[in-house]
């Protein structure tokens, strides 16, 4: 469920789009197994009786709730992207309710990324985006491969500046109409 082409300016063109990394998904992941595990022991693991009876509907329903924990989890990773385009930078992420920000890249003044080791194994971080706005400084968590993504960002804000000079450029060189006097 990427960006829609139709919400694009004109002569606007997507460079990334990303869902975030596959790491955010690792709390659910881990809640399914240890709740399925604990789960298991306390339905077969545990003799008969009352007691016992009352354990099985705990376990299931803990394994319910973390199956739950992780389709929500699984929902929010699969609703959020990250897009780079030619002109900004833009993060939409919710289904049911929506939430956004866009970035212009002129208007971005530095881009900060943070890796643990184990995120640097997995090519996982942070991006954080300071721009000259009324935020000011945008953090994006779990996102696949930042140090790249941070030099895409980068090259788009370059290829951005120098298209818009050259345009200047051109629109200075156009010959001066001449003004005759209304009489």
């Amino acid at each position: 469920m990427g960006i829609n082409e139709s919400h694009l300016h004109r002569n606007e063109r997507i460079i990334l789009d990303l869902h975030p990394h596959w790491v955010m998904l690792v709390k659910g992941i881990l809640a399914v197994l240890v709740s399925t595990a604990i789960g298991g022991y306390l339905a077969f693991g545990v003799g008969e009786g009352t007691l016992q009876t009352g354990l099985r509907w705990v376990a299931l329903l803990l394994i319910v709730l973390s199956l739950g924990y992780f389709a929500q989890r699984w929902v929010s990773w699969y609703s959020t992207n990250f897009v780079v385009t030619t002109d900004r930078c833009i993060y939409r992420s919710g289904i049911l309710s929506k939430r956004g920000i866009e970035i212009p890249l002129e208007r971005i003044n530095t881009i900060f990324f943070e890796q643990r080791l184990l995120d640097r194994i997995l090519k996982a971080g942070s991006l954080v985006i300071e721009s000259a706005g009324e935020m000011g400084r945008q953090t994006f968590q779990d996102v696949r491969n930042p140090v790249h993504v941070q030099n895409v960002i980068y090259q788009a804000m370059e290829e951005n500046e120098t298209a818009s000079s050259t345009a200047s450029r051109a629109v200075g060189s156009l010959p001066r109409p001449t003004s005759s006097p209304s009489w």
